[in-house]
């Protein structure tokens, strides 16, 4: 005990790195590690039962029910495995959560940690390839599992770089700030990840090494890793993407510049209909408000401006096109997103689901919210919704920093 304590901070966390580079080296080549524990979350008791009572006061329209599905720390972004057995849940701390409804009552029966034989740092960002593989974007790595589907019961899963730690995002760029990285696999089959710039509004010194490796954009590679292209420009932070399943575009939600007032700028719901385009950042805080940093200076020509604008500082965060057959048909085809709510603001604002209809043509129809309720008459938050998800049946889950609740209708 003595001879760690006397370990200079540099020697730990080196001895630390070396530890889960030899572990994720096991793992790539088959091999055990040696760890045998799992955390297990227990799902029942006070803690949930009030839960149960604050999802009481969510208001949705006539015919749709919440209830808590599970309870899930820090639960940030999801992805439902695609044979039906298990939710992946990241964090932004160094666990990644494993869902299991065993018993197929749409309530969780087991929440444990993910792959715990291998270190992790800020496993924001999970999601599925079409064919079962699951990809994890974390700070400045990104991570492959196959067959996590199959393999979550044991702590040793296989596991394999795709993009190697510190190759993300330059070491020298890593921040504590605007670090949650999320990813799609895109109808083209390559691996889309959103990469937020660290500052309030980009710094002009920044902005050309920004503007190579993607920060403040996001990028696409192939799924082995090679291939890197950055795919969107002028992005603030973006913490939620998905392709519309009709048409193949890319739409994206972004969180807007912070001390400009409770009212603006609007946050954003994009649409992206090439490669290459820019929505704005630095030059605009957000929608067409123009960012006092860079309110003399001549924007990039053809900056794509939000279809639609949201508001001001309820956090919009992740999102998903709705394809199930459970919900009526005017959710077909359209799009849930997260708000986590304000922390910029006088009055908090936010902390529910909207809802957002796509028309025929790709273009966005109208707008409305549709779970609310996460935020009591004192202003006190009782639930921060982070990512919305579709399971096998049709209905959704929300996740937040507390629990994990799903949303059915006509049950």
């Amino acid at each position: 005990m003595m001879r760690m304590i006397g370990l200079s901070m540099a020697a730990l966390l080196a001895t630390t790195a070396a530890y889960a580079q030899d572990n994720l080296e096991k793992l790539s080549n088959f091999k055990t590690t040696g760890v045998t524990e799992f955390t297990v979350v227990p799902q029942g008791g006070d803690y949930a039962e009030q839960i149960k009572k604050n999802l009481e006061r969510i208001k949705m329209p006539e015919g749709f029910k919440i209830s808590l599905y599970a309870i899930v720390p820090d639960a940030r972004h999801m992805a439902v495995g695609p044979q039906g057995i298990v939710t992946f849940v990241g964090t932004r701390k160094t666990e990644v959560w494993a869902v299991t409804d065993r018993n197929k009552d749409r309530v969780a029966d087991e929440v444990k940690n993910f792959a715990p034989s291998l270190a992790k740092a800020i496993p924001n960002g999970p999601c599925f390839s079409p064919d079962g593989f699951l990809y994890i974007a974390e700070q400045n790595r990104v991570l492959v599992y196959p067959a996590a589907e199959f393999f979550y019961e044991s702590p040793d899963v296989v596991a394999v770089n795709v993009i190697p730690q510190g190759q993300l995002v330059p070491p020298e760029e890593e921040s504590f700030n605007h670090t949650a990285r999320v990813c799609r696999i895109g109808p083209d089959g390559k691996l889309y990840i959103s990469l937020g710039q660290p500052f309030n509004v980009a710094p002009p010194e920044k902005l050309d090494l920004y503007r190579q490796v993607g920060i403040g954009g996001m990028i696409r590679v192939n799924t082995d890793g090679s291939g890197r292209e950055v795919y969107t420009y002028g992005i603030r932070n973006s913490v939620g993407h998905d392709f519309n399943p009709a048409n193949g575009e890319l739409w994206f939600t972004d969180n807007q510049v912070d001390g400009m007032g409770d009212n603006i700028p609007p946050g954003e719901l994009n649409r992206q209909t090439a490669m290459g385009q820019h929505f704005g950042h630095p030059w605009f805080g957000g929608g067409t408000v123009r960012t006092n940093e860079y309110k003399g200076e001549e924007p990039p020509a053809d900056i794509v401006h939000p279809v639609v604008e949201m508001d001001a500082h309820a956090a919009d965060l992740g999102m998903t096109f709705y394809s199930g057959k459970q919900f009526p048909a005017k959710y077909k085809g359209g799009i849930f997103s997260a708000q986590h709510g304000s922390w910029n603001r006088t009055t908090p604002v936010g902390a529910r689901v909207m809802f957002t209809a796509v028309n025929e043509d790709g273009s966005a129809g109208a707008t409305e919210v549709f779970a609310d309720g996460w935020i009591d008459e004192n202003g006190e938050y009782l639930g921060r919704p982070v990512d919305v998800a579709q399971l096998r049946d049709g209905s959704i889950l929300v996740s937040d920093d507390l629990a994990g609740a799903r949303i059915s209708y006509g049950e």
